[in-house]
């Protein structure tokens, strides 16, 4: 299939048994759906929490399938089993924090235990990797957040150019860029 390849990692010890359906994952894909006008193509993964195997999917998606962007979802709370956060760190070359507080301080606005998620995002060559919270609202209001900053930042790190629909989301870029 043709079109920019997006990794969707869901980070769940139930989902990825079976206990229940993931959630997380599809509303990923359907929120990049709306953004998006450019064409590209989900490639989406399923992990227990597991730092090595998270690590593993994340360094996959961006060396071998050479993904642009990988949002993740789940592992960002402070739970033992929580190492999302952990686990892209220890991947990328470079981590942006800001992505994480403009996800927190959204949050913030419906629930106070917004302080307690540990979103991040980082760069690993030219792939920009956002951790999520794992609620599918949380996620539709968190991507929509950070969305508009996303596209530059991957044209910056020599990713390929990603145009979202304006009347869901205006990307930003400087003038001339």
């Amino acid at each position: 299939m043709n079109g920019t390849p997006i990794g969707v990692v869901t980070v769940s010890d139930r989902a990825s048994r079976g206990i229940y359906e993931d959630k997380g994952g599809p509303a990923i894909v359907a929120e990049l759906g709306r953004i998006l006008a450019s064409p590209w193509r989900a490639v989406p993964r399923l992990v227990p929490d597991e730092q090595p195997m998270i690590e593993a999917v994340l360094r996959e998606l961006a060396d071998a399938e050479h993904c642009a962007l990988v949002v993740t979802t789940g592992g960002t709370g402070p739970a033992a089993r929580d190492v999302t956060p952990e686990a892209t760190e220890a991947v990328c070359a470079k981590m942006m924090p800001g992505f994480g507080e403009l996800m927190r301080t959204v949050s913030l606005r419906a629930v106070p235990t917004a302080i307690l998620s540990r979103q991040t995002a980082g760069i690993r060559g030219s792939c920009l990797i956002v951790n999520l919270p794992g609620k599918p609202t949380a996620i539709a209001e968190c991507l929509g957040a950070v969305f508009p900053a996303i596209p530059y930042c991957i044209d910056l790190i020599g990713g390929p150019r990603l145009e979202t629909d304006p009347a869901v989301c205006k990307a930003f870029r400087p003038k001339g860029a």
